[in-house]
């Protein structure tokens, strides 16, 4: 079976390595020069398997408010917002407020990742990818005893689930993590110990070329413009022109997924879609390690700042915030002023924060949190996006279930709480 893929990122990179080895014939269709380039870019660096949970959290409603109104709250907002904001935003507070769904969701999403987490270990094991990937796990920070009545509720869950953690008090945390600095506030953490890192644009980057050795088509800095339909069903995309002004033919395929990422939006009226995603940003700086010794061995999240600080090698990323600003671009002094005042106060010298590369992205938002996995309302169309804050996260686990819906299997996790249909 010919299938063409739509994105060239994370998803659609595992997606198209996951039905090549199938036995299909894919080709892979990016707007941009390469694979990797948007979001998959410089996220937070970190595999959270078991530290997932959906956006429309109603203690997330809760803070909101208090979170906009700090001046390095990890929450933004363009004001005055637009109305696709808006819109996103009511549908938020409709889905975090509805009875039993953030549990349910959340339950959904921890098994995902579960299997995500035995997905990237086959990948790992039977591709020669170097991407400063690391199973070293994920210490979130309690500050406060509010805080870590919070983590213990998270670890409580954690056990329900069967997923490897362990609540650590402060000394057991500074063992685990010796070039924290001990001079911040801590009252414990929570210790994910299977979640793992790595640097998601290598890695992407790493998969498309093994996709390629096994005849992988990439067609880079293409644009899809549209469908062909004969006889009420999906035939060929048609396809703009290239950079160097070259045409290109429509391309015929067997069945089309669309992992286009914010772009999904786009091409969700192509295919008689509504794919209700919206492009939350956040912020990165990546920065040589200046004492190896004062870093952090793998990912911490502290809880003052709602700042991920993660070690790739001889870098460290640190990432945050949730800003709700359409698609600008633009990056504030102000933003990247407050990830380099959340690192040092936990990881001092670690790290030449002046040379840092600093980078924006959009993440696919759901309004509920959950992504989108399942297929469309046209037979042979299947979509795998919205996955959020979580896509590096998801990534090999979504890449597989995609993969044994179209090959018509029964997929190993149960995709209800991922369906395309749930936003109808």
């Amino acid at each position: 079976m010919h299938i063409a893929v739509i994105g060239a990122g994370v998803v659609g990179a595992t997606t198209a390595q996951a039905l090549s080895l199938r036995g299909h014939k894919v080709t892979v269709i990016e707007r941009l020069g390469q694979a990797g380039l948007e979001t998959s870019r410089a996220n937070a660096g970190q595999r959270s398997y078991g530290s997932v949970y959906p956006w429309a959290s109603p203690a997330m409603i809760k803070k909101a408010l208090p979170w906009l109104m700090q001046r390095d709250g990890p929450l933004k907002m363009h004001i005055p917002p637009s109305l696709a904001t808006l819109r996103f935003l009511v549908a938020t507070w409709r889905y975090a407020m509805t009875p039993g769904l953030f549990d349910a969701n959340k339950r959904a999403m921890l098994r995902l990742g579960a299997y995500s987490r035995e997905c990237f270990q086959s990948l790992e094991e039977n591709l020669e990818l170097d991407f400063d990937g690391d199973r070293g796990g994920l210490i979130e920070l309690a500050s406060s005893e509010e805080s870590l009545q919070g983590l213990q509720a998270k670890a409580a869950l954690l056990h329900e689930m069967g997923i490897a953690h362990q609540l650590l008090d402060p000394e057991e945390t500074y063992e685990c993590e010796p070039g924290l600095a001990r001079s911040g506030p801590l009252k414990g953490a929570l210790q994910v110990t299977e979640d793992g890192t790595g640097d998601c644009h290598r890695f992407t980057q790493g998969i498309a070329k093994a996709c390629e050795a096994e005849g992988v088509r990439f067609l880079y800095e293409t644009e899809v413009t549209g469908v062909v339909r004969e006889q009420g069903r999906l035939c060929a995309l048609t396809l703009a022109a290239n950079a160097s002004g070259a045409p290109r033919e429509s391309l015929a395929a067997d069945a089309f997924v669309l992992c286009a990422g914010t772009d999904s939006n786009e091409f969700a009226s192509h295919f008689r879609l509504r794919v209700p995603s919206y492009p939350v940003k956040g912020y990165s700086l990546t920065a040589p390690l200046i004492d190896p010794e004062r870093a952090p061995r793998s990912t911490l999240v502290d809880d003052l700042y709602k700042v991920a600080a993660t070690r790739l090698g001889t870098r460290m990323r640190v990432t945050g915030f949730v800003e709700l600003a359409g698609y600008n671009r633009q990056i504030p002094e102000r933003r990247l002023a407050t990830l380099r005042k959340a690192i040092d106060s936990r990881f001092p010298g670690a790290a030449d924060l002046k040379s840092a590369e600093a980078w924006t992205g959009f993440r696919p938002m759901t309004p509920d949190g959950p992504p989108i996995i399942g297929a469309g309302r046209e037979r042979n169309l299947y979509l795998n996006t919205g996955h959020g804050t979580f896509g590096w996260t998801f990534s090999a686990a979504a890449a597989q279930l995609t993969a044994q819906l179209i090959d018509g299997e029964k997929t190993a996790v149960p995709l209800k709480p991922f369906s395309p249909q749930r936003f109808d």
